[in-house]
Formats: structure tokens, sequence, C-alpha cells
């Protein structure tokens, strides 16, 4: 009832909730939804949008991610996205460049749990999308790197996506579903990373 009562009380949504206006879904990535090296229109987060419209959801998908970017440069940005945006949902797929830089662990896990607490201050639910190494990297950085999500996750009761690339980097056809840099997904393994969130986002979505 008290997370109700602070929901309906949050100006934002109240406006929108009495203007019509769609709820909002806040897509905080870097350059895996950002459409880095594919036709714009063509990424998972352009396909999310045309899969609601498709199922007359009033939703509306706002992608404020950037190529490159990490969990410190996500926190830094959030407040102002969720003060200009109020949105219903924010989806953080964050983590990745933390660990190719070399990054400490703990500080992606702060920056994380921080943005995370800062989108429920707003009155958002959050979905969290996991990340993994490739093998290189060894077996206990990688078991230690995907548990940051799946201990925030649990810790902060948010939505997850334990492997965002799911079907794609770990698939028989992974070779066919990246660019030549063999980092980025192709726009053949677009949809495969919409359908890795949808199950989990789709509880999250405002009814009717």
């Amino acid at each position: 009832m008290l997370a109700a009562a602070g929901w309906a009380l949050c100006p934002g949504r109240a406006a929108r909730a009495a203007s019509g206006s769609p709820a909002v879904v806040l897509v905080v990535g870097d350059s895996l939804s950002a459409e880095y090296g594919i036709a714009r229109g063509s990424g998972w987060v352009a396909l999310l949008q045309q899969r609601l419209q498709t199922q007359g959801r009033p939703v509306q998908v706002v992608n404020a991610s950037i190529s490159g970017d990490t969990t410190a440069g996500g926190r830094a940005r959030l407040p102002g996205l969720l003060q200009r945006h109020r949105p219903a949902i924010v989806i953080v797929e964050l983590g990745g460049n933390d660990a190719l830089r070399g990054l400490p662990l703990q500080t992606t896990r702060d920056n994380l749990r921080a943005m995370i607490r800062a989108s429920h201050a707003a009155g958002a639910k959050v979905l969290l999308l996991g990340m993994d190494m490739p093998p290189n990297y060894g077996e206990r950085y990688r078991a230690e790197f995907r548990a940051v999500y799946s201990d925030l996750a649990r810790e902060e009761r948010v939505a997850l996506v334990p492997f965002f690339l799911a079907g794609v980097a770990d698939g028989p056809q992974a070779a066919a579903l990246f660019q030549e840099d063999r980092i980025h997904p192709n726009e053949k393994a677009q949809p495969q990373l919409l359908d890795n969130v949808w199950p989990a986002l789709r509880p999250l979505l405002p009814r009717g």
C-alpha cells in the first residue's frame, strides 16, 4: 500500500495519468543498446517499441544508451534522465565496459546499486540486464562478475535478465550474429536480444 501511495503521489506520474500520456520505459545502456554499427531503428530497443505498439500498449521507450558508457557514466547521467522523463520502468544495461577497462568489481556493484536506488526513489521499477565476460578472463573472474548482477537483483529486489546475450554469444551460430569486431551483435541478433529481455520486462509493464 505504501509503494502504491508513493507511486500515486509522484507528480510526474500523476500528471501523466491525468493527461493520458504513455508510461515511459527508460533504457540506460552502452553500445549493446545504442545501435552501434547497425542501421538506426534496427536495434533491440527500437524493436521493443515496435512490439509494444503492435500490442496496443500505451508505452513510450526512451533510449538513453551511449556507446562506451560505464556504470559511472550511467550513474552520473541517471538523475537528469529520471527528472526529464519520469519513467515507470528503468532498464539498466551497463557493466561490460567496466570489465573491459579493468575497473574494480566493487565499483561496478556500487554504481549499479546507486542507479537502482535512485530509480526506486523516483518511483520507477528496475530491470537489470546481466552480462558475462569471455572465457579468456578466467572462470573465477567471470563468476564474480556475474554475481554482481545476481546479488544486486536479490538484495535490491529487482527483476533480472541473467545474461543479456544468451542465445547470441553462447549459441551455435555465434559467429554469424556478431559484427566483425566480435564484440557487438549485428542486426540478425537484435530480435534474440529483445526476446531475452521481454519475459522479465512484461510483468513490469503497466496494465491496460
